[in-house]
């Protein structure tokens, strides 16, 4: 029996959007703008990665990852408004 090369293309493969067929990068551009995401490259610790792999399960652990830095920026932000209006508590101008 005889094997036929698989014919390969040199395109990329094509996505669809609704009713418009679009590149990978036309996708995943229109994607980061939906979701408001922008894609980075990071190091990170063995270590943290395996805890946010193991803390998510069937999760993406990216996504663990992107709701710690938001919870640390949030903290930053109520400890910085708590300071503030402590201090014009204890001194009243």
């Amino acid at each position: 029996m005889k094997s036929t090369p698989s014919h390969t293309t040199s395109k990329p493969p094509r996505l669809r959007v609704g009713l418009k067929d679009v590149s990978r990068e036309e996708f995943s551009t229109a994607l980061n703008t939906q979701l408001g995401k922008q894609r980075v490259s990071i190091m990170l610790d063995g270590s943290v990665i395996a805890f946010f792999k193991a803390k998510a399960g069937e999760r993406g652990y990216q996504t663990l990852i992107n709701q710690a830095l938001h919870q640390a920026m949030t903290g930053e932000q109520i400890e910085s408004t708590l300071r503030r209006v402590i201090r014009e508590e204890l001194h009243p101008v």
